[in-house]
């Protein structure tokens, strides 16, 4: 059975039950819009939790651009039956006033350059967005444990960061991109592709994975070149950036290194663009 609830004191309420009872809680945040990517998220809570809570919230702070958050599908009843039919216990359906009683206020920390990259640079406010309202979320949820997929990697570092920093008792797992049958990352915006676009995103995958094999002829900035021209070589899709970053602090590479490197990208279409990494 799936609970939903839509403020912090019935959220509260099931959470007390649950402590009561020694149960451990999973936590899921989303947007909404889910799809099976966000419910394999699902599934790798109950596998480890006894309680598992999903929120959906289009969290307005961490949009720069106002027409962005006006046009992020909103799909509340479809994405309720998914979470039934994956056994959710809790949906969280808060209202802005509820996470923002104050207002639309930022909260104060330094991401240690974290925040400045990628993302960072064509999406600026988006992560002092995200930070606010995943901190929001789990200090109304409380829980053991949360879990963020791999697809959002510069998100899943900064949350794994900003949980060291306040010393938050959070356990965060990271779990794999979930893909379409021709590798493409299953994302909520998928569904503004055209049927060329789509027919031909598989590119992407192909792209990130046979840079595995090709660094060992290729300096880093050799192969962003040969990125961007696989990438761009169909006439349909634009390359707005590609890093090769050490996994750990996000910064871009300037010779390959032993450590864990990471290829991230985003890449635009006629009416949306995708971001994508993989492990090298």
């Amino acid at each position: 059975m799936l609970f939903t609830v839509y403020t912090r004191q019935q959220l509260l309420k099931c959470i007390q039950t649950a402590r009561s009872s020694g149960k451990k809680i999973g936590f899921v945040p989303t947007m909404g819009a889910l799809h099976q990517g966000h419910i394999a998220l699902i599934r790798q809570a109950k596998a480890s939790c006894d309680i598992v809570i999903c929120s959906i919230f289009v969290n307005p702070t961490q949009f720069n651009n106002p027409t962005d958050l006006e046009k992020y599908p909103r799909t509340v009843a479809a994405d309720r039956a998914l979470l039934y039919e994956a056994n959710c216990d809790v949906l969280f359906l808060p209202e802005v006033s509820e996470l923002y009683p104050d207002g639309l206020q930022l909260m104060p920390i330094n991401l240690n350059g974290l925040d400045t990259v990628m993302e960072g640079v064509f999406r600026p406010g988006h992560f002092a967005g995200m930070v606010t309202v995943v901190n929001h979320l789990f200090y109304a949820v409380m829980p053991d444990v949360a879990f963020f997929g791999e697809k959002d990697f510069q998100q899943l570092a900064i949350i794994k960061y900003m949980v060291n920093e306040l010393n938050l008792p959070i356990s965060i797992v990271a779990c794999a991109t979930i893909r379409e049958t021709d590798g493409l990352a299953m994302s909520s915006r998928n569904i503004h592709l055209t049927t060329e676009e789509r027919k031909q995103a598989s590119v992407i995958f192909k792209t990130m994975e046979a840079c595995s094999k090709l660094k060992s002829d290729k300096t880093p900035g050799q192969l962003k070149q040969w990125v961007k021209n696989e990438i761009e070589r169909s006439g349909i899709f634009g390359l707005e950036y590609v890093s090769f970053v050490d996994a750990a602090t996000l910064q871009p590479l300037q010779q390959w290194q032993l450590a864990p490197q990471r290829i991230c990208l985003a890449v635009t279409t006629s009416k949306t663009r995708l971001i994508d990494n993989m492990a090298l």
